[in-house]
């Protein structure tokens, strides 16, 4: 089991320079779970898609539906204290800190791309490329 924070999520299902990435850390481990957040920042990449018209709505819809499929059964909730505890630490956002906080609680690592993660959380995180030697 693994943590994945939304970018891997979208890498995977957006064909982009990272899908091949996001495809070997799937292979490696499918295990993926995430904190509920991840559904709005999912939201959020792909209004961003559409208003630079870089997909139709009908396909956002389709994307949303398959990564829906994806995470059923495996977001959580976590806790605000940690949350905030972890941000207080750190120049992580608390949206980034969601994703740590996850991380753990279930003793697992999160697999990222954010540099910053990675820079202020080496114990609770992985880049994609370290994690798929």
């Amino acid at each position: 089991m693994i943590v994945v924070d939304t970018n891997v999520i979208v890498y995977l299902l957006i064909q982009g320079n990272r899908t091949r990435d996001a495809e070997r850390v799937l292979a490696r481990d499918p295990d993926w779970v995430a904190p509920l957040l991840w559904r709005s920042e999912f939201r959020n990449v792909l209004t961003l898609y559409m208003r630079q018209r870089s997909m139709s709505l009908a396909e956002c819809l389709e994307t949303a539906a398959d990564a829906e499929v994806l995470m059923q059964g495996k977001e959580y909730e976590v806790s605000l204290t940690q949350v905030l505890t972890l941000a207080a630490g750190s120049r992580c956002s608390a949206y980034d800190c969601e994703f740590l906080a996850l991380a753990q609680a279930l003793g697992v690592p999160l697999v990222t791309a954010d540099r910053g993660v990675l820079s202020d959380f080496p114990s609770l995180s992985v880049s994609l490329n370290a994690f798929i030697p």
